[in-house]
């Protein structure tokens, strides 16, 4: 059975669960970007594993740098130690950064050929379930969460509106078998904002959560890519010389930050939902002003992103009780 460690929360008003909606939806739009730039750099590096430590590794660097220097870092630092120590924050509600390197190296290892519109419905159809789970079993700051209609309807009709915007992509095999692990990467991602929340609460600082978030991540693929060197030898491509390809570890470092400073406000379901909006909408972005040969997104994918604003909508103005 899982300690949740804190009883639930008084209900946040409909302006904070609204503001965080809208914070956390322009955070999607820059996961969507991410998605590109990781994409672009597996395929330069030829590895997804190597473009993930890249990412990873330049977040951290610029969070060593970062969290140590602001006032308000040093405080949660020192508060992310006090509640390890006194028990109120358990060592295991520190590894969601282990989810968020999985989805770094998912861009990298199958954006290049599934695109970010399948690798978008692999996503959503594990982040959706998955946060239904998540928000039920309290994992979360916000606290238990009923499944009411709403939301289990919210959920439901994000899938529909996804797999209708990519409705063209969905017919090859070979791709629905290799989005297996941005399925899996999706499942992963509930459970990362709800204990990168939880971090976020602990050490009352979003950048000490981010921080964490990172550390772990980091570590964990840097032990992956050692397997993967002393296995199949180094990675065939060189380092880029275009520093927009650098950007995917800066740029997540605000969507952490965002979903762990929100998500007590939100809830992990409407948080997913909301960020998935974002991706939607800022992959349909990507695709109509910069476009390549295996996205250019029509109607049916126009009328997907729309829908999936409408099913957020649903959730976010739905009462948790």
């Amino acid at each position: 059975m899982i300690d949740t460690g804190t009883a639930a929360p008084p209900t946040p008003s409909a302006t904070r669960r609204i503001t965080g909606v809208g914070l956390a939806t322009a955070a999607g739009v820059a996961v969507a970007v991410q998605s590109r730039i990781n994409g672009e750099l597996g395929v330069r590096l030829a590895d997804g594993i190597a473009a993930a430590v890249v990412s990873f590794g330049v977040g951290l660097l610029v969070l060593l740098v970062l969290v140590p220097a602001t006032p308000g870092g040093r405080r949660g630092l020192a508060g992310l130690r006090a509640t390890l120590r006194d028990g109120s924050l358990r060592p295991w509600q520190c590894l969601g950064g282990v989810c968020g390197a999985f989805l770094v190296a998912t861009q990298g290892l199958t954006i290049g050929t599934l695109g970010v519109a399948v690798f978008t419905v692999a996503v959503v159809a594990g982040q959706s379930g998955s946060s239904l789970a998540v928000d039920r079993a309290g994992i979360g700051p916000a606290g238990r969460q009923p499944v009411t209609a709403s939301r289990l309807a919210g959920a439901v009709l994000t899938v529909l509106a996804v797999l209708l915007a990519v409705a063209d992509r969905l017919g090859d095999p070979a791709a629905l078998a290799l989005a297996a692990l941005p399925l899996l990467a999706g499942v992963g991602i509930a459970w990362q904002q709800a204990v990168n929340g939880r971090v976020r609460v602990a050490s009352g600082s979003a950048l000490a959560a981010t921080l964490v978030n990172f550390a772990v991540g980091t570590v964990a693929l840097l032990a992956t890519f050692a397997v993967e060197v002393a296995v199949r030898g180094a990675p065939a491509g060189r380092l880029p010389t275009e520093p927009w390809l650098y950007l995917g570890g800066p740029i997540g470092i605000v969507f952490i930050a965002i979903a762990a400073a929100i998500v007590r406000f939100t809830g992990v379901l409407l948080l997913g939902l909301a960020t998935i909006a974002g991706q939607v909408v800022g992959a349909v972005l990507l695709d109509l002003v910069l476009p390549t040969a295996a996205a250019r997104p029509g109607v049916a994918t126009l009328a997907g992103a729309a829908l999936t604003l409408l099913a957020v909508l649903i959730a976010a103005l739905n009462p948790r009780r």
